[in-house]
């Protein structure tokens, strides 16, 4: 009688360890995918940084290009003070690395801005941070994808819909034009 309710009590619990192992992964993952998006967001602050003087060292050149730089500005405005989820900030920031690479296309038009040591080193500087938000974003993109597993497999999704866990957005560039490498020529 006692071996048969330890073998009742032992089914009866291994469910149970189940469910919380499972709900330890969804947190672990959860909390990942919180750390990654930090990250993305440090490199997204070093670019706002980057971008007005940027702006300002091809002002300097290209005086009558006000409404590009005008433009700019605001979609780097835009992009900063977006807090909303990850999608619309993913819009944001596409729109803001357009006119990024309008910007760097003007700066090609003036060889003086070209050989300029200031803006040599802003646009390392940017590309180094493009690098670094591109890795963030694969990184958090990754831990998207252990979540969205997660989600949606069998048997953990039955203890995530039970406890709120939802899928989450990747962060990923909108439309195929954006997909394309803007052309320095220095």
């Amino acid at each position: 009688m006692p071996l048969a309710l330890a073998a009742i009590l032992g089914l009866l619990l291994l469910p149970l360890a189940w469910a919380l192992v499972a709900y330890n992964r969804l947190v672990a993952i959860r909390n990942h995918c919180r750390e990654a998006w930090a990250d993305v967001d440090t490199e997204l602050k070093r670019r706002y940084e980057l971008i007005p003087n940027l702006v300002q060292t091809v002002k300097g050149y290209a005086g009558h290009e006000r409404l590009l730089f005008e433009q700019v500005t605001e979609l780097r405005a835009r992009a900063q003070a977006n807090e909303g989820p990850q999608e619309s900030q993913a819009r944001d920031e596409n729109a803001l690395m357009e006119g990024l690479g309008r910007l760097v296309a003007v700066a090609e038009s003036y060889p003086e801005l070209k050989a300029s040591s200031n803006f040599l080193e802003l646009q390392r500087e940017l590309a180094t941070t493009e690098n670094r938000i591109q890795a963030a974003r694969r990184f958090y993109n990754g831990n998207v994808r252990e979540n969205n597993n997660l989600v949606e497999q069998v048997p953990s999704n039955l203890v995530a819909s039970l406890t709120g866990f939802a899928r989450r957005e990747y962060f990923q560039v909108e439309s195929a034009s954006e997909r394309e490498a803007v052309q320095v020529d220095m």
